[in-house]
């Protein structure tokens, strides 16, 4: 592979490596704020502040990542957040229930 490829791969790898660290930090922190809320009685879920959140990160696009995709990743960042908070917050099952993967 010519070494120009290399570094830019090489780049890609770094960036991906953050994105992931921050993405896992993210999830950490909406686990908290999950267990405040719980705590306090008030709902894990705020659709509003969803709705508020990806329009703050479409209208903070500078591009050259299209407004619809920047939708879409943060949809999917945030159904992640509620998936793992859903497994962390759920009751513990009956003895002899499997739960599911």
């Amino acid at each position: 592979m010519p070494v120009s490829l290399a570094r830019w791969r090489g780049q890609i790898d770094a960036i991906d490596r953050k994105l992931l660290q921050l993405l896992n930090q993210r999830v950490q922190l909406a686990l908290e704020l999950g267990r405040r809320k719980r705590a306090a009685g008030i709902a894990l879920r705020d659709p509003r502040r969803e709705a508020a959140i990806l329009a703050r990160m479409r209208d903070r696009n500078p591009g050259p990542l299209p407004a619809a995709a920047v939708q879409r990743l943060f949809r999917a960042i945030l159904a992640e957040s509620r998936r793992v908070a859903a497994r962390a917050f759920a009751r513990p099952r009956a003895a002899g229930k499997r739960a599911r993967a």
